[in-house]
């Protein structure tokens, strides 16, 4: 039987234009007879969170994405302890007292997703992993590959210690790192004649090059490597178990 409260749930991000995660849940509710709603909050400012809990006194579990993972730490009452060794949240457990004081924990669902989409695809000889990009998503990344026992590189435009820069991407490196993850928004729609710069003509059919991105369905950074050759696969699947995730956090 339906609750006669509706309860929210959404996304906060900037933009969010690209934003598939209202459809799923809608579309989800709808099918299993849940009285509830996704929307979708698009905060030019962090800042302005604690307005979007004022204005829905009913909201109930919030995924976050570009460019909040990190900003929305500051805001969390506790952390569950993957999202705090990533430092990254993209979901929040929103619980309320019976003064209606609310308490926000925050998760981290990409690395379930990740972990459980790629996992399938790799083989004993994919060792080492280069993770194109350093913001929030990469840090879930770079801890689900080192969980499945794998060595990381990130690669950045910008030189730090630690860090390769795309120049720096040698014929040897790329023989090496047989798995290439970019956690870049470079090729998202609308600007899908964007790649990450990688040697392309390094790869070969034993590297796997994952796109995080889901819109379009082949990015042409998948498009460039599978012309060499590479097993190429879009972030749709691990949306949908991150997603599938999400919900379990916000009702268990």
């Amino acid at each position: 039987m339906m609750s006669s409260e509706k309860k929210i749930y959404g996304l906060i991000g900037f933009p969010l234009g690209h934003s598939f995660s209202q459809t799923y849940f809608n579309e989800k509710f709808e099918a299993e007879n849940i009285n509830a709603e996704y929307i979708n909050f698009e905060l030019p400012d962090i800042g302005d969170l604690m307005e979007v809990f004022a204005e829905n006194p009913t909201l109930s579990g919030l995924n976050v994405t570009i460019p909040y993972k990190e900003l929305v730490i500051p805001y969390m009452d506790s952390m569950d302890p993957t999202a705090a060794e990533i430092g990254a949240v993209n979901v929040i457990k929103i619980t309320r007292d019976k003064s209606g004081d609310i308490s926000l924990r925050g998760y981290n669902s990409d690395i379930v997703g990740f972990t459980d989409s790629i996992a399938p695809m790799l083989k004993p000889y994919h060792k080492k992993a280069l993770i194109l990009g350093t913001g929030g998503a990469s840090k879930a990344v770079e801890l689900g590959l080192r969980n499945l026992g794998l060595l990381t590189q990130k690669v950045s435009r910008t030189k730090r210690d630690n860090i390769l820069t795309y120049s720096e991407l040698t014929p040897d490196i790329m023989s090496e790192y047989k798995v290439i993850v970019n956690t870049t928004p470079l090729g998202m729609y609308p600007h899908v004649n964007e790649a990450p710069d990688i040697p392309y003509d390094c790869l070969t059919p034993e590297h796997i090059c994952y796109d995080l991105l889901y819109n379009p369905d082949v990015t042409l950074f998948m498009r460039k490597s599978a012309e060499h050759g590479a097993e190429v696969k879009n972030g749709l699947e691990m949306l949908l178990l991150q997603a599938f995730e999400s919900y379990q956090i916000w009702n268990n």
